[in-house]
């Protein structure tokens, strides 16, 4: 299977603080890859070097084999990542079908079915379509979130904490979008929910103290009780 997106050895600081120390991993294309660890270990700051949002001071960020590390935010995203973050960044101020309008890049008949499926697979945006944003409940904010970033024809997906303060309801509907979603798109996932990273995930990589130390098939994680309990802190 092919490599979408490699990381090798990336550093990056945020101010002076050095937060990633040495993350590299792989991406296949047409999988969903979990990064697992601790609050704090740098899994946010990794997507967001990803997507350039914060710079990689070292190390190389290879997407198609090409590297964007140096690019500004609006290139890597023009080239076809996505990116739902932990705060779900939709604005408040405007409608569902606002948000969701500004988010297009390219209005053709591909992008109608897009949102067509992912009206389908979210029905409660399209019964609040014309509601403010701000408005919305939790778990509608985080589908509306998914949708603007699944709407463009993007080969991958960045998707952070999609369960993070949602009801298990709402994380059931969500972990069923993905789960959707992973036939037509390549997914990064970070989730803490590890009942849901494991159902959803092919493959995980552990992130500890801003370095990669552990990965391999989801499989194998389900089944080492110490590798969980070492570096996730649960059993």
């Amino acid at each position: 299977m092919s490599t979408l997106l490699k990381l090798e050895q990336v550093e990056t600081f945020i101010g002076q603080y050095h937060i990633l120390q040495g993350i590299s991993f792989e991406v296949p294309k047409g999988e969903v890859t979990v990064l697992l660890g601790r609050n704090g270990a740098g899994k946010t700051t990794t997507l967001r070097t990803i997507m350039g949002l914060n710079t990689a001071s070292k190390g190389s960020v290879l997407f198609k084999e090409e590297e964007i590390k140096s690019l500004p935010t609006y290139s890597i995203a023009n080239k076809g990542i996505g990116y739902v973050p932990e705060d779900q960044g939709i604005f408040a101020g405007l409608t569902v079908e606002e948000n969701i309008k500004v988010a297009v890049k390219k209005e053709n008949d591909e992008t109608q079915q897009r949102l067509d499926w992912i009206l389908d697979l979210f029905p409660d945006l399209k019964k609040f379509w014309k509601k403010p944003g701000g408005l919305l409940s939790g778990g509608q904010k985080q589908m509306l979130s998914i949708a603007r970033a699944y709407v463009n024809d993007n080969e991958l997906l960045l998707i952070d904490e999609p369960s993070k303060g949602l009801a298990p309801i709402v994380v059931e509907k969500v972990m069923e979008s993905i789960q959707q979603m992973k036939d037509k798109t390549t997914i990064i996932l970070v989730e803490q929910n590890f009942m849901m990273a494991s159902t959803i995930g092919d493959s995980f990589y552990i992130i500890d103290d801003g370095r990669t130390v552990s990965n391999g098939s989801m499989n194998l994680l389900r089944e080492d009780e110490e590798m969980r309990r070492k570096y996730l802190g649960i059993a």
